[in-house]
């Protein structure tokens, strides 16, 4: 936008609202319906491809555990993964169908007002740095928002979990019986559990947040993908969500092991929680095809109990 143009912008009258339905992005859809379809159809199409890589064996030497591993120490079968995941989704839609039912249609038509007062508001700010921000950080910040609502929820009823005998036996336990996780893996979980922590803290986030509609589209169906690829199984150098978020599938697969299932509990997008309460992993991984204990000693009782900090987390402190 040149510089007369905002000059006239700004000594015009403020523009006229003329509101009108917000157009769906999918003719055939609502908006409404395409959030709470998108998160479903993201989970498995992610999913499936790193199923088609494990299948083939396609990025061997970026695996955390050996294809002998996922055999060897897993104790839930496919078809019971399958199975919980889709309770979980079934779940999760509908609570977001009792989200989004209240909600009031999406208009459009008062961006130009908006802007306008804007811009009479910060003078000093260029034209189209106000339309820019309008436009894109607005919704960047409440969606930044969201994920950092959704990482305390999460975080706290996590390390939950883990602190109470009863809750993990009977929730938590179920998803830590995959010790060598896998993507489509990613929301095996109790359905009691399900529905807690995932289910109920993202609608928890979309609504505190005041997500719109479009913006919850990007926020769960991001959410999503986030998750899945932390239980990937893989450390790629390339993926940019593993080099943009420390909290990434080998962070996240430290916490699936004995040695490191009483630390690493944020999830899914930043680690401060753990790093400000301490809970962060402070020793080395181990030898990649090793575990660091046999399968018989992976028991429920060992994730309610406290890790003693090995030898070389004591030197590094």
């Amino acid at each position: 936008m040149n510089t007369s143009y905002a000059g006239e912008f700004l000594a015009a009258p403020p523009p006229t609202v003329e509101l009108r339905p917000r157009e769906p992005l999918l003719s055939f859809m609502s908006d409404q319906s395409l959030s709470l379809m998108l998160p479903i159809a993201v989970y498995w199409v992610v999913s499936i491809i790193f199923h088609y890589i494990d299948d083939h064996d396609l990025l061997a030497k970026y695996r955390i555990h050996t294809p002998e591993e996922v055999k060897s120490r897993n104790k839930a079968t496919v078809h019971e993964v399958i199975r919980d995941v889709i309770v979980q989704q079934i779940m999760q839609t509908i609570v977001g169908v009792f989200l989004t039912m209240f909600d009031p249609p999406d208009y459009v038509g008062m961006e130009g007002r908006d802007i306008w007062m804007l811009a009479h508001r910060f003078p000093a700010v260029p034209l189209p740095a106000i339309e820019f921000v309008y436009h894109y950080g607005f919704s960047f910040v409440k969606i930044l928002g969201a994920f950092f609502v959704l990482d305390t929820w999460q975080y706290f009823l996590h390390r939950a979990m883990h602190s109470y005998k009863y809750l993990y036996k009977t929730f938590h336990s179920r998803h830590h019986r995959l010790y060598v996780p896998y993507a489509f893996g990613a929301l095996y979980n109790h359905p009691f559990e399900g529905l807690l922590m995932d289910t109920i803290g993202a609608g928890l986030s979309f609504k505190l947040c005041g997500l719109t509609i479009r913006e919850s589209l990007i926020f769960f169906a991001f959410s999503t993908v986030k998750t899945v690829d932390d239980h990937c199984g893989y450390s790629l150098p390339w993926d940019p969500l593993q080099i943009f978020f420390q909290n990434n599938a080998a962070y996240h697969d430290i916490h699936h092991q004995q040695f490191g299932i009483k630390t690493n509990f944020s999830q899914p997008f930043f680690i401060v929680w753990d790093k400000w309460l301490g809970t962060q992993y402070k020793g080395r991984y181990p030898k990649r095809g090793v575990p660091p204990v046999t399968p018989a000693d992976e028991t429920p009782e060992a994730a309610t109990t406290p890790v003693e900090k090995t030898a070389d987390a004591k030197k590094e402190e």
